[in-house]
């Protein structure tokens, strides 16, 4: 299991923050209930249910959509990886001459590729990773192009140059994947929903005369376990949950690419 160190300190935060304001709520509650019994619960009925409609609506809303950006990214390292092994199996059509060198940039290229995704969240690194790709991109092109000049069968160029743009476009598309987020807006507001939530919570428990240390506590947990794993879906590479065990299939393909 990866947990990082950056996991760690979002559930802390996330963890502090909310007992911090669920005890907010139960002090609120209890000096609002000595001055104003009577008046102490007029009112949170609603309040509530309009923070917790809101909460559980965005809740939906955010699981939802990182859960399919989770699946979208997962597809395209299975299509990445058929796009790279039906260019490299339509090397075999070019003169034997010319195969040599584009299968070492294959190879070079797919390592390059790998080398992308596990550099995250050093996005320093991953950029410096991403112009070695595009370099290789333009290197296995122009060779492609000439050794297709020099083949007898027409068919050569029909085939091999969709199946290396087809490779570079999935490339493409997985990359910008890695962006693939809405608007930090929204995590802000889910955050700030989180934290008035456990505020509610606090105080509604808080009116009773008996301290309910289990009901808040769980109550906590859930809300907290609940964003996490949202967050944990939408950044698939830092947290517990991993994207990295799908890319197996790249893998296999760089193995069976060894000379």
């Amino acid at each position: 299991m990866n947990f990082s160190l950056l996991g760690i300190l979002t559930i802390l935060g996330m963890l502090g923050g909310t007992l911090c304001m669920l005890e907010i709520g139960r002090r609120f509650a209890a000096r609002r209930l000595a001055v104003d019994p009577e008046g102490a619960k007029a009112g949170t009925g609603v309040v509530e249910g309009a923070v917790f409609g809101l909460m559980g609506l965005l809740v939906a809303f955010t699981f939802s959509g990182a859960a399919a950006r989770f699946d979208a990214r997962r597809a395209m390292i299975v299509e990445e990886a058929n796009c790279i092994s039906t260019a490299w199996l339509r090397l075999d059509m070019l003169p034997s001459a010319s195969q040599p060198s584009l299968r070492a940039k294959f190879r070079q290229y797919l390592e390059a590729r790998l080398a992308v995704f596990r550099k995250i969240p050093n996005m320093t690194a991953m950029k410096l990773e991403l112009d070695r790709v595009a370099t290789l991109q333009n290197e296995i092109w122009t060779q492609a192009l000439s050794a297709c000049r020099e083949s007898a069968a027409p068919t050569t160029t029909m085939l091999l140059v969709p199946a290396l743009n087809q490779m570079f476009d999935t490339a493409t598309s997985r990359t910008a994947g890695i962006e693939m987020h809405p608007p930090m807006l929204i995590y802000g507001t889910l955050g700030l929903l989180l934290l008035a939530s456990a505020l509610l919570a606090g105080y509604g428990l808080g009116v009773g005369k008996i301290r309910d240390t289990f009901h808040g506590l769980s109550l906590v947990l859930v809300m907290t376990v609940t964003v996490y794993v949202i967050l944990d879906f939408e950044f698939p590479r830092v947290g517990i949950i991993r994207i990295d065990r799908f890319e197996q299939a790249l893998v296999e393909l760089q193995q069976s690419m060894k000379p």
